[in-house]
Formats: C-alpha cells, sequence, structure tokens
C-alpha cells in the first residue's frame, strides 16, 4: 500500500490577511495549518519525507505541498497514479455546524478548513487523482500515530501536546495492539501552548516560531519574580487537566480570532510588551523563566497522573509542545518513565507522516520499529553538484576529495583550526533539526565562536545557544549521561559535566546545559566519520553544530542553495558530498 500523507491549511494566513487587514505580520502567525509536509509510506514504511518550505523558500509555509509531493513520488520512482490514497491530518468535519455561527467563521469553514478546500487543490495541483482516494485524519490522532508507529513499542501512553489540533490543544492515549484508546482531551481554551506562544508574542518574538528563543532565554532570568502569577494563570486539576481561565476572557469573534482579551490581560498584569527591535533585559528573561517553569509543571503533572493511572511505563510525545528540548530533558530525567521517546518531527510537519501511517494501519499491521534519524529529504549526486559548481564559476574554486575519509579529514583539520564550515552531504533531514547533513559547524572549545558564528551567518539573538554533535561512544565522556546513551534527535537538554563545562564554552548554556545529538556509524556513518576524524585532531569527538541557513530561510536543500549561502555569509568553507569549496581568489 502506497500512501502520501500531508500537512498545512493553504489558504489560513491569505483568509486572515483578507478578512483582518492591518494587523501586525506577526499577528498572521496566529492560525491554523502552518509547516506544510508530505510523507510516502509504502507498504508501512517511510521512503521520503520533506517539508514545502525547503522547496518553496517560505519559511514554516501552509502551502498545499505539491513540490513536497513531486520529490516524494520522484525518490520512490512511482507516479501519482500508483499512489493509493492521500491522507491530510486535519479533519474539521466533525466541528462544521460551530463554524456555522457567524458569516466570517462560515466562511472560514469553507475556504481553509472544510474538506472541498482540500480537494480544490488536489484537483489544481494534481488534475486527474481520484477525489476518493483523498482522505483526512484527525489532527492529533495523527500526531498520536506518529509518534506510536515509531516508537518501537506494542504499548505505551501517548501525550499529544501542541497549540491546538481542530479543537482539542493535549490528547491522551493508550496505545496498544495497534489500536489508539483515547482517554482524554483538553480543549483549545485550556491549551498550554497557546499560553506559551501569546507570551512568546508579548515578548517580541513570532507566535507559532519563535517559542524555542524563549526557551533559550529562560535560563538568564530568575522563575520566582513572576512565579505567582503563572501559578494563578494555569490551574493544575486533581484529574490530570488544566485551567486556564485567562485564555475563556476571549469572547466576540474578534477577540477569539487574536486572543486580544488574553493580550490585554497579560499587558495589565504581567509586563508592558517587549517590540521585536527593543533590547531584551531582566524582565523580560524573568517572564521567560516562569513561563518555562509553568510549562514543565504543566509537562510533569499531566504525564505523571496519567502514568500513574495506566500503569504505563513507557511514554511516547508528539505535538509542538514536544519540540520544547528543556522541558523535554526534566521529564527524561524524573524517572516517572522506563522509556521516554519523542517522535523527532513532533511539529505539525510529522502529522504528514501521522496521517500517512494511521491511514496504512487500518489496511495493513504497521512494521513498528524506532524511528531512525530523519534523514529522508532529497539527495544530490555528484553530477547534479558538479552542475552547481559550474553555475558559479567565477565566484568559486573547488576541488574534489577521492573519499570519505579524505573529505572528513580536511575538514576536520579546518574545524581543528578554528575555521567555521559549512557540511552539506546525503539526503537532507525531515523536521526543524539539522543533524549532521545540512550543517554549519565549528570547534565548540572556542570561547569566542558563538559570537563569530552569529557575526558571520546567523544573525541571532546573542542569548540562544547553540548545540553539540558528539559521537554516541563519546557522549558519556563531557556529559552527565550514562554510556551509551542516545540521543539522535537533538530534542532534550543534558547537563555538561560541570569539571569540562570551561572547555566547551560554545555549546555550554548559561545553566551548564546543552541541546545534545548523538551520532552513531550506524545512523549517520559519514557525519559519525568527521566526528572521529574530529577527535584525533582535538581529542573530542565533538562539534558545535547548527542549522545551514540564514535567518528567515530554511535549511538549505539544493546544492545551488548551498552555494549562495555560503557566499552570502562570513564562512570561509563548504562542503558538498566530497567537494571542498572556496570562494575564488580575488
Amino acid at each position: 500500500m502506497k500512501v502520501i500523507g500531508i500537512s498545512g491549511l493553504e489558504n489560513a494566513v491569505p483568509f486572515k490577511k483578507a478578512h483582518w487587514a492591518g494587523l501586525d505580520e506577526r499577528e498572521y502567525r496566529i492560525v491554523q495549518g502552518m509547516d506544510a509536509a508530505a510523507a510516502l509510506v509504502i507498504d508501512g514504511k517511510l521512503v521520503a519525507a520533506a517539508e514545502q518550505e525547503r522547496f518553496s523558500g517560505k519559511k514554516h509555509t501552509g502551502e498545499f505541498p505539491i513540490d513536497a509531493i513531486h520529490f516524494c513520488l520522484d525518490q520512490a520512482g512511482i507516479s501519482i497514479d500508483e499512489i493509493d490514497e492521500i491522507a491530510h491530518g486535519f479533519d474539521y468535519a466533525p466541528y462544521r455546524e460551530l463554524y456555522a455561527g457567524d458569516e466570517i467563521s462560515s466562511k472560514l469553514y469553507e475556504k481553509v478548513l472544510s474538506r472541498e478546500a482540500l480537494l480544490n487543490q488536489v484537483r489544481r495541483d494534481l488534475p486527474g487523482f481520484l477525489l476518493e482516494k483523498v482522505h483526512q485524519v484527525g489532527h492529533h490522532l495523527a500526531h498520536a500515530a506518529s509518534a506510536a508507529y515509531t516508537s518501537g513499542w506494542d504499548e505505551c501512553l501517548i501525550v499529544v501536546n501542541d497549540a491546538m489540533g481542530e479543537m482539542e490543544s493535549l490528547s491522551v492515549y493508550d496505545f496498544h495492539d495497534g489500536e489508539f484508546e483515547k482517554l482524554r482531551t483538553f480543549g483549545a481554551n485550556d491549551s498550554i501552548g497557546i499560553l506559551y506562544s501569546l507570551v512568546t508574542l508579548h515578548l517580541g518574538f513570532d507566535f507559532n516560531s519563535d517559542e524555542y528563543k524563549v526557551m533559550g532565554l529562560a535560563p538568564y532570568g530568575d522563575p520566582a519574580r513572576y512565579r505567582n502569577f503563572f501559578a494563578e494563570a494555569v490551574e493544575l486539576c486533581r484529574d490530570g487537566s488544566i485551567r486556564i481561565p485567562m485564555l475563556k476572557l476571549n469572547r466576540t469573534r474578534e477577540e477569539r480570532e487574536n486572543y486580544t482579551a488574553t493580550r490585554a490581560y497579560l499587558d495589565q498584569h504581567l509586563i508592558a510588551r517587549r517590540a521585536p527591535d527593543q533590547s531584551v533585559n531582566g524582565n523580560y528573561e524573568d517572564v521567560a523563566a516562569a513561563l518555562q517553569e509553568c510549562l514543565e509543571r504543566v509537562v510533569m503533572h499531566v504525564c505523571e497522573h496519567f502514568g500513574e493511572e495506566t500503569g504505563l511505563r513507557r511514554l511516547a510525545l508528539a505535538g509542538g509542545v514536544a519540540l520544547n528540548c528543556t522541558a523535554n530533558g526534566k521529564l527524561m530525567r524524573s524517572h516517572l518513565f522506563d522509556e521516554v521517546y519523542i517522535q523527532p518531527v513532533a511539529g505539525d510537519d510529522g502529522v504528514a507522516l501521522g496521517a500517512a501511517l494511521y491511514r496504512t494501519a487500518l489496511a495493513d499491521k504497521l512494521p513498528n520499529q524506532r524511528f531512525p534519524v530523519p534523514l529522508f529529504g532529497p539527495q544530490y549526486n555528484d553530477a547534479e553538484v558538479e552542475g552547481a559548481l559550474q553555475r558559479f564559476n567565477g565566484r568559486i574554486q573547488w576541488q574534489r576529495y577521492a573519499t570519505v575519509d579524505e573529505t572528513c579529514a580536511a575538514a576536520a583539520k579546518l574545524i581543528a583550526d578554528g575555521r567555521v564550515i559549512a557540511w552539506s552531504r546525503g539526503r537532507m533531514e525531515y523536521g526543524p533539526r539539522a543533524l549532521g547533513n545540512r550543517s554549519i559547524l565549528a570547534d565548540p572549545g572556542h570561547p569566542e565562536m558563538r559570537d563569530r558564528i552569529n557575526a558571520m551567518v546567523k544573525k541571532r539573538e546573542a542569548f540562544r545557544p547553540f548545540a553539540p554533535a558528539c559521537s554516541a561512544e563519546d557522549a558519556h565522556r563531557w556529559f552527565e549521561v550514562a554510556p551509551g546513551a542516545e540521543f539522535p534527535y537533538m530534542i532534550s537538554i543534558v547537563n555538561v559535566r560541570p569539571e569540562l563545562r570551561d572547555k566547551l564554552p560554545a555549546i555550554t548554556h548559561v545553566n551548564g546545559s546543552a541541546r545534545l545529538q548523538t551520532v552513531s556509524a550506524k545512523d549517520n556513518p559519514d557525519f559519525h566519520a568527521l566526528l572521529v576524524a574530529v577527535g584525533e585532531t582535538t581529542g573530542r569527538q565533538m562539534v558545535l553544530n547548527t542549522s545551514f541557513n540564514v535567518k528567515g530561510q530554511p535549511i538549505v536543500n539544493t546544492p545551488e542553495e548551498a552555494i549562495a549561502t555560503f557566499l552570502g555569509t562570513g564562512i570561509e568553507h563548504l562542503f558538498l558530498e566530497n567537494f571542498h569549496v572556496t570562494r575564488a581568489a580575488a
């Protein structure tokens, strides 16, 4: 069986712009259906997956993922006529009557949320595809499937936690024998994800995009100053649920659309809004710290309650809140569960995978295996790389190494010499993390490296930490993890060993933590070979690893994008497969 799963709601932002003119551009992100993606599952196995943004260049786009679909088909060597189903990770049909109360809501349903809106996009971009083969899967069910069917477990507790699905914000499932038993669901008016995003917006960052910045800011602050505010704002209930009265203040259509009543409450009772161009001071750091503490309190409360209620000792997480690495790290260290699995493509791009897996599971028994490092995007052969190099002839020069080992040795020497390199190799990552195939790399032992990378390429806030990638066999030497422990997805925080923090200044956050990625030879042999080569020159099988893109740009996909991005930065060396690229001599 061949199923393409998709995510995204193409018309969400255009509809909002048409009916709410004059908003701040950041407010147009207060919508459903960002992060469109496509994932192809054949006989229960993921074959290809990618976000639409990597082809269109529009970060977090929700447009119909036709380019991602074509990539998936090309990767598998099949045509759209051979696809048995297209599965979309939203299903608003059960809620249609709720949108009939006023004219704008009715139009929103018709133009953005309805099945007919989806089918119109299929007709436009995939003419001739049989519309009866288009199916819809509830948003949280798709999230749950993305975690359950990639966990490798026959039984586990699943917690889906995001801003909102169709109407819910948090859902809890007992997964056993391939089936989902929904235990509890919380409505969007009690969404910790929405509250976190609204405070993110209040702090001058982007809603539904920059929440990770607030997570990175939090360790600089003192949560005690605003702890009482968030303790009163978010009530933990004895039945495992939460209540957030502040989100219920929005009563009119206008208030509900943009959470204006809640945002006014934050103005009056929390702190004055920060403008995006305003400097970040201690007040904002303290708010971020208290908000992050509140989120962690909610995650622990929900997971602990339902873990005890069900007796299940394995936990799988999905949904955008599951991208909060600090909360994940705390949960994993709590020992509330024997094992915790966070599906690495936990945001809405991951529901493309989940929708495809769920529809497949209805027809066939799935081979439930632990999700590998998600390298499911495009890759480019030597001829394609050479063609791209030739198109930039005169601006660049290059040499080609004969083997991977020679390439790694050359790159490792540059890293050891304090150089910053760009590294583009193999299949592109599916999901928000650069896991070694579309990365900017450097030595984590240089104190000034964070500032250098920010100045030459990232142009991002100075408070944000960079992450380490370390060989799996070497990680326990530098981090407080057990020998052999694996953290392959860069999705949880661990502590750097206190006695070694001064040796790793570029990846150690202000609180002594790091967002660790471990790399094994079986998961990514080429990246692992590079880390081993780096270890031979520095004594550490570790690099600073950040995504290969500039501010506002998706992670690079093609060789052309890699070269153009390289030339637009201060990076001096680019490794494209086995090609070593530098700027042409003046």
